[in-house]
């Protein structure tokens, strides 16, 4: 076999890719939907931690902002 990768080091390969993976694409697209769905209600200690949670996820957030959309919600007259 010409790739004789221990398995140990599969193993922590897959654990970073997981890891990243969850922390990219995964997380922000959960604090997506929560923002998209409590934006306009929020309290102002949970607004507070809204802007934590994207600052910590800043670059999946930078990686999804293509398809993020904050502006309001037709008004109905």
């Amino acid at each position: 076999m010409p790739f004789d990768i221990p398995v140990e080091t599969f193993l922590i390969a897959t654990l970073y890719l997981s890891l990243s993976v969850t922390y990219l694409l995964v997380l922000p697209a959960g604090l997506y939907f929560y923002l998209n769905n409590r934006w306009y209600v929020a309290s102002s200690i949970e607004r507070l931690v809204m802007y934590f949670f994207v600052f910590f996820l800043f670059p999946g957030m930078l990686l999804l902002s293509p398809f993020l959309n904050f502006r309001p919600r037709r008004r109905e007259v």
